[in-house]
């Protein structure tokens, strides 16, 4: 993965969760088996809030990396463990023979916005998680990045810190949380290449099938649903269909302006699902 970034080569990746049911389960591989011939760069895995799934992300990731071609990216947060529970949860990912990691400080159990309250014995801030990782194999590490700011930091150049100090660190790759203006992405490229860091900065993207929910969402992570995106959903209201597709060509049109911009390739929140991700790329007419 590392090489084909270095390379200037186009990344495209896919993010899935570990479901909470057999029927679940069903759908994720079958969401798995639609993407795996496109080649993607990577596939992550997250981590529940609090190690809730964390069992199900070591034994996906590990089945992906045995069963598929894939190459899998296993999330691992500072939320609910010990420094010592952490170094535990890295050697398995390592023993699955699983090299690398998405290292996040993750969201309180409240939420993105609640007040950070570390676990006794535990870790306060991502950069801590990489140098851990660091510290115990041959891991290859991306973190998170945010076009708009954490919630939580205070400002947009703290935040540029933040991630500044992870790649200083020993990580490697960022991947964004989701976001709708191209220039919050390029804006936060430059914030960070003019503090000398030059890691990969994969923009996410999450397409707007449900308007509410995205909002929802949006105002728990800090991402704002522009007037003009929600206008143009809108107008087909009481038309799921047409809803989607206009959703679909939204995010189709972010894709063609982050890529033009230079952006080193897409990173797609799947929802475990394929059709989504997969009419993306018809509209994008691109070859992964």
């Amino acid at each position: 993965m590392q090489g084909l970034l270095e390379r200037g080569e186009r990344s495209f990746s896919f993010e899935f969760f570990p479901p909470k049911d057999e029927a679940g389960e069903q759908q994720l591989w079958e969401a798995i088996e639609a993407l795996e011939p496109y080649q993607p760069t990577f596939v992550s895995v997250t981590y529940g809030a609090g190690g809730g799934t964390r069992d199900k992300t070591v034994a996906i990731t590990g089945r992906i990396a045995r069963e598929t071609s894939l190459t899998p990216v296993a999330h691992l947060t500072c939320v609910g463990h010990t420094r010592v529970e952490l170094g535990a949860i890295l050697d398995a990912y390592a023993a699955e023979g699983i090299k690398h990691v998405m290292l996040l400080r993750g969201d309180p159990a409240d939420g993105p916005r609640a007040s950070w309250v570390a676990t006794e014995g535990g870790l306060t801030y991502a950069v801590e998680l990489v140098e851990l990782a660091r510290s115990r194999g041959e891991f290859r590490i991306g973190v998170a990045a945010f076009p708009e700011g954490h919630p939580s930091a205070a400002s947009r150049d703290a935040d540029a810190d933040v991630l500044a100090a992870k790649a200083h660190a020993g990580a490697e790759f960022a991947v964004t949380q989701m976001f709708f203006r191209t220039q919050d992405y390029f804006d936060l490229v430059e914030r960070v290449r003019s503090r000398d860091v030059d890691i990969p900065i994969l923009p996410g993207i999450m397409p707007i099938l449900n308007l509410n929910a995205i909002r929802r969402q949006g105002e728990l992570i800090g991402t704002d649903v522009p007037a003009d995106v929600v206008e143009r959903i809108s107008a087909h209201e009481g038309d799921p269909a047409a809803m989607r597709a206009e959703g679909i060509a939204i995010a189709a049109e972010l894709c063609e302006e982050l890529l033009a911009g230079g952006a080193p390739g897409l990173h797609f929140y799947t929802l475990n699902r394929s059709k989504a991700t997969l009419e993306i790329f018809a509209a994008l007419n691109v070859t992964v």
